[in-house]
């Protein structure tokens, strides 16, 4: 009885210890998350500075050319100006010269303390990564001394999964947003800094060649709406509005209709039901994007010529498929436990969403042979 005793006080002993890392593990752990957080939140902002910095540069590269322009004019034909008007135009022209060296220094500022933080969040995510893990193998110990073992490997598995798919939520967010800013840099804010450089030439018209303002008017008008269909197109990616006013099939069809103006690839769209309904509106965002990311990644990846979309809605279920004639690939290696890299996060996050919807999902695929999706997700009174 003795020695019993004995060994439960070393075990005890052993589970004390250990608990005293993991504590000490979890506030590594904690700190470095927060500390994560807050210089993510620091980049953005930096990414703002630099894309604010980019388009006033831009402008005022704009406007120093006009200025060059004008006193080149101005110098041709110094005998119709005054010398004052020389003298100021030789200002305007250094004055802007100025302003863009000075804005471009800030920029190339913003740009290394970017990579700078950027350097350091790797960091900080390695830091994460590698206490999330030590922390799950000491909880694996915790347990195992504990007498604890049954399902210990599942619920390890489990957590990493889940672990990893909080960092790249995180990571596709960022992704996300640094693409929509840079869409709206070098689509509508270029076109509208262009619009103010043209109304700004119209204003200067206006005395000097009134007959010219009429087709820089016009111009100006066709750049706004351009600025208005690039607005309107990421709108679309964002949250197509069309959704909530007529539903998924007008949605597809259009999603579909603008997908193959930027591509050679043929998509059908095959609607299976005797009339097309309205669904609640979680299903309908889950079908859509659904379809969205499965059409992005053929489009991306699969070098098909030909996808079909079949949507079959029934009163109790609805069944998606969509398949291509393209490259196809290994199912068992892309949708492992371990495999989490960016090309397969998409499917990833349809899984999820098929899953929360108590759906079905399954890929069939193989090397040179396409790739079919089929999703069943049961239409809840």
């Amino acid at each position: 009885m003795q020695g019993i005793t004995q060994l439960d006080e070393i075990i005890q002993t052993m589970i004390k210890a250990v608990e005293k890392g993991s504590r000490q593990i979890s506030n590594i752990c904690s700190k470095s998350r927060s500390e994560f957080d807050d210089l993510l939140s620091v980049l953005i902002d930096y990414k703002a500075e630099i894309l604010e910095a980019v388009t006033e540069a831009d402008r005022i590269e704009k406007e120093e050319k006009l200025a060059r322009i004008n006193l080149t004019e101005i110098s041709r034909n110094m005998q119709t100006y005054e010398k004052k008007d020389i003298q100021d135009a030789h200002k305007d022209v250094q004055s802007l010269q100025t302003r863009l060296g000075k804005i471009r220094q800030r920029e190339t500022e913003l740009q290394q303390k970017r990579a700078h933080l950027e350097v350091e969040l790797r960091r900080l995510n390695e830091t994460v990564e590698r206490s999330d893990k030590m922390a799950s193998q000491v909880n694996m110990c915790l347990s195992l001394l504990s007498g604890s073992l049954q399902g210990v490997t599942y619920k390890l598995e489990e957590l990493q999964l889940r672990q990893q798919l909080s960092m790249r939520i995180i990571k596709a967010q960022e992704e996300e947003r640094l693409r929509v800013a840079r869409e709206i840099h070098d689509g509508p804010a270029q076109l509208m800094a262009n619009v103010v450089l043209r109304a700004e030439i119209c204003e200067k018209l206006m005395d000097i060649e009134p007959d010219k303002v009429r087709k820089e008017l016009r111009d100006l008008k066709e750049m706004v709406k351009e600025s208005l269909h690039e607005v309107r197109k990421i709108i679309f990616d964002l949250r197509p509005m069309v959704l909530d006013d007529l539903g998924v099939v007008p949605t597809l069809r259009r999603f579909i209709a603008e997908l193959q103006k930027r591509s050679p690839i043929s998509v059908e769209l095959v609607v299976l039901s005797g009339e097309e309904y309205r669904l609640p509106g979680p299903l309908e965002v889950a079908v859509f994007r659904i379809v969205q990311e499965a059409l992005n990644n053929i489009f991306k990846h699969a070098g098909a010529k030909r996808a079909v979309v079949r949507l079959e809605l029934q009163p109790r279920r609805i069944n998606v498929s969509i398949s291509d004639d393209g490259c196809g690939f290994e199912t068992q290696r892309i949708m492992g436990m371990g495999e989490m890299d960016r090309d397969n996060f998409g499917l990833l996050g349809m899984k999820e969403r098929v899953e929360l919807l108590s759906g079905q999902i399954k890929i069939n695929s193989k090397p040179g042979k396409g790739t079919e999706i089929q999703v069943t997700i049961p239409v809840k009174e």
